[in-house]
């Protein structure tokens, strides 16, 4: 343009708009032109470029400031580079037969503040960093399908921690949970929702205004259906999210990407990823082809971290115009090791998101409120201090935590291996299981796995069409699912006074703030359908209806309630209720550590828990409640459905010796199992004038159930509740009696001459039936057997125990006259008696449509 002869200032002026869209094609079609260089050398010159530029930011500070917090990140220096296939620097460019790129970004001394200012705006004192001059690396990989590919087929950033050390003091827990909240309002869009105006008049109500994530973004179609956004058309069509801006950010970004475009790109040859189905001719009718989306993986990897909770307290000084000083004192800590956070997305066709811990424990460090009870010069042991424990430690599960990224040297990546993706949820599921978690982490495992296929089920969906094909074919219909699964290893809480009084002191802190909610749940809003469903809608509906699921599993978990060996929860309580808290105690108890240590302890196998839910309720619920007959398929997902597993739980007695041992345990509650199952209607409002339908429902069953106990037992029961309820006004509990704790365990082997009768109480087969609708609550169930009996062991060898039955129903009563009626335990005649007890009971509901009550 600067060579052209004879043009004016005026003309270049008129004209800049049109030569800067020009321009990029000119220097395309100029190229090939020159004799002296090869077809694409401009390319290839400008691609080797741009994947060897070395970018280089020193003293980066980022702060946010929002009422009285101010958060702010410095980072020293970040450096991004080319690396090769060891992970050094190098000058590579992209070749056959790999057709890899590695890059490599190293943050050096990454230090966040958090600290809370005053009305003037100033900081009176800085509170300690959150992170202190923490380093991490990061490495991409980007692999492309071909020589001529704009954008990579597959790539993979991850990021590594070797150490990270988080700090909270109880100024700044209130200001963290307050951003916390912020990222999770704007993860569901409840800042900076859409006006009302902006939604199309029959495009129906608004969903859910959510942030981009895929399986989150929803709108529905022309017959009311719901069907994702695409991402392009979230931000880059007009009247989006920001009417100000002709473009999108998304648009925005890649204006900064050298525009090496022309003609080649309109006729599909420019190196993207066409789906064409098998069979079609690459010239086909089609002009645009659909590009497919990249697979990317991210991850982040952290071998060893710790969050450290401290209490601030203020320096009296002698000047009076000094700052104030303020010192913090450490009372908690939790050290998680092996961390993995894995995302893995296609498009809006997948998302997968992986969790992992190979290990976790929290320690009791210091003192709290006033009680030294782990003081240097008190000299307990360190597995006193331990609370809770979960999963194994990296010595002994090795670096699985790693496996497969890209500082793993076994990966493929990193031997010279293209990488396989699993982007099926089938095969996810199958792949991904609960037992392959566990065996790679141990602690903690979560898998959410979101996907969208089409009706047909052949495969997954990608972008939208485009809207020249959208107006002839109609969109084929999507099945999305959700599934969350969480699996918590083998764990072990203990809760004695120092733990329990540090947790509540974390909660009051929490609490302790006067910040408004960013959101406030607002009322439901009930719109009747305007048009009734079409028999299309219907059977679409009958055969997938969307839903997100829920799994829970914990596994051989272990709580262990000891008695409180200080107490000052009567200055917790009421910060946690709300009210004031009353002033501290004038004295505090010198910490006394009681040996031996009576607890009762919680011990079950597994527990599993399902919550099912559909992921677009309203709209299901204003199409069925409109029907007069819906079936029962229709009427099943209407509902949030919840299942309740629980396996071989029992409770029992157990006593802390001063070794640290704890002694083998008194059953109090036997080992048993339950379940329940609970279904909850969604948007009762909409059912009114279909009053036979359930709102609530539950159903409970136990196989069986007892309780046992000695006299000595009950009384030590009793004193470990009153341990935790009562206490003296300085938070000395009262002292235990050495006789009830010898009386209770006993040493192993020896027999008491008098041994005590236990009490022993059981049902057996209890099933229990909840269900209320709009003009009636009923209660049904039935109890198959009950008994209330004493047992006394035999005091001498070769004696029997006694039993003395109290209440046993059902029963044989023919033989009611004879005297050893009453000291025989009896049994149903066969497992086919009647049940003891059957009841149902029906309360009507006083409502509009009542006549009377």
């Amino acid at each position: 343009d600067d060579h052209e002869s004879g043009s004016s200032s005026t003309s270049r002026s008129a004209s800049d708009s049109v030569k800067a869209q020009a321009k990029p094609r000119r220097l395309q079609q100029a190229a090939p032109s020159d004799p002296d260089l090869p077809p694409g050398y401009v390319q290839s010159l400008i691609r080797r470029v741009v994947n060897n530029v070395n970018i280089v930011v020193n003293n980066l500070i980022l702060k946010y400031v929002e009422d009285d917090i101010v958060l702010s990140v410095n980072i020293t220096s970040a450096e991004c580079y080319t690396v090769d296939d060891a992970w050094e620097r190098a000058f590579m460019d992209i070749t056959a037969p790999e057709l890899v790129l590695r890059k490599v970004i190293n943050f050096s001394d990454c230090t966040v503040c958090l600290d809370k200012r005053n009305g003037s705006g100033k900081i009176e004192f800085y509170q300690d960093p959150l992170l202190y001059k923490c380093s991490f690396r990061t490495r991409l990989h980007f692999t492309y399908d071909n020589m001529n590919s704009k954008i990579p087929a597959f790539i993979k950033m991850q990021t590594m921690v070797e150490s990270l050390k988080l700090s909270v003091t109880d100024q700044q827990l209130p200001m963290f949970m307050r951003i916390l909240e912020l990222v999770i309002a704007l993860y569901y869009g409840a800042i900076g929702a859409p006006r009302d105006g902006d939604a199309d008049e029959g495009s129906g109500p608004i969903r859910e205004t959510v942030a981009p994530v895929p399986g989150m973004d929803v709108e529905e179609d022309n017959q009311g259906m719901a069907r994702p956004f695409s991402s392009s058309e979230l931000y880059m069509q007009p009247g989006g999210p920001d009417d100000q801006m002709d473009e999108g950010w998304v648009s925005w970004a890649w204006s900064f990407v050298p525009a090496i475009v022309g003609e080649e790109d309109e006729e599909g040859e420019d190196g993207t990823y066409h789906q064409r189905e098998p069979g079609s001719s690459p010239s086909g009718t089609q002009q645009h082809a659909q590009p497919r989306d990249p697979v990317v993986s991210i991850g982040f990897y952290c071998t060893k971290a710790s969050v450290t909770f401290k209490l601030t307290e203020s320096l009296s000084e002698s000047s009076y115009y000094s700052p104030q000083k303020v010192k913090s004192r450490e009372v908690l800590c939790l050290e998680p090791e092996g961390i993995t956070i894995e995302v893995l997305m296609m498009g809006e066709a997948f998302f997968d998101c992986q969790i992992g811990i190979v290990g976790c424990r929290a320690v009791c460090l210091k003192g709290i409120m006033g009680v030294r009870d782990f003081e240097d010069n008190l000299n307990r042991r360190e597995e006193d201090a331990v609370f809770f424990m979960c999963g194994e430690t990296l010595s002994a599960k090795g670096m699985t935590y790693l496996t497969n990224s890209l500082f793993d040297y076994r990966s493929p990546e990193n031997n010279g291996v293209r990488a396989e993706f699993i982007l099926d949820a089938t095969n996810h599921k199958e792949t991904y299981t609960e037992i392959a978690g566990m065996q790679r982490f141990g602690a903690f495992y979560m898998d959410y796995l979101y996907t969208m296929e089409n009706g047909g089920g052949k495969g997954s969906v990608g972008s939208q069409d485009s809207p020249a094909l959208a107006k002839e074919e109609p969109l084929p219909p999507v099945q999305e699912s959700s599934t969350k699964r969480l699996v918590v290893g083998p764990l072990e809480v203990r809760l004695h006074s120092s733990a329990v009084h540090r947790i509540l002191k974390m909660v009051a802190c929490a609490m302790d703030h006067e910040y408004e909610p960013y959101c406030k749940p607002e009322p439901e809003l009930v719109e009747e359908r305007r048009a009734p469903a079409t028999p299309e809608e219907l059977s679409s509906l009958e055969e997938f209806i969307p839903t997100r699921l829920t799994c829970l599993t914990l596994l051989k978990v272990c709580i262990t309630v000891s008695v409180a060996e200080f107490n000052l929860l009567h200055t917790l309580m009421p910060v946690l209720m709300g009210q004031k808290a009353p002033p501290a105690p004038p004295s505090v108890p010198a910490f006394q550590p009681v040996r031996p240590l009576p607890a009762l302890r919680f011990q079950v196998e597994r527990v599993n828990v399902e919550h099912t839910v559909p992921m677009y309720g309203p709209e299901l619920v204003g199409l069925v409640s409109a029907l007069s007959q819906p079936s029962d398929n229709l009427l099943h997902h209407c509902y949030a459905h919840c299942y309740l597993k629980v396996f071989e739980f029992q409770a029992g007695l157990t006593c802390q010796d001063a070794a640290g041992t704890f002694l083998p345990l008194l059953p109090i509650i036997p080992s048993f199992s339950t379940a329940l199952y609970g279904k909850l209607l969604q948007l009762p409002a909409c059912w009114t004038k279909r009053s036979p339908v359930p709102t609530t429902e539950c159903i409970f069953e136990l196989p069986h159930f007892a309780v046992q106990a000695t006299m000595a037992q009950a009384l030590l029961l009793q004193a470990l509740c009153q341990s935790w309820t009562h206490s003296l006004g300085n938070g000395t509990p009262q002292a235990l009696s050495e006789g009830l704790l010898q009386q209770v365990f006993r040493a192993p082997g020896v027999k008491s001459r008098s041994p005590s009768p236990t009490l022993e109480c059981s049902v057996q087969n209890v099933e229990l039936k909840l269900c209320s609708r709009a003009t009636v609550k009923c209660a049904s169930g039935t109890v198959g057997a009950v008994k209330v009996c004493a047992r006394t062991p035999g005091s001498e060898e070769g004696s029997k125990e006694k039993l003395v039955p109290l209440i046993q129903g059902p029963s044989d009563t023919r033989e009611l006259h004879t005297s050893r009626w009453l000291n025989e335990i009896r049994k149903p005649e066969s497992l086919l008696a009647p049940d003891l007890l059957a009841f149902s009971v029906q309360v009507p509901l006083q409502g509009d449509d009542c006549r009377n009550s």
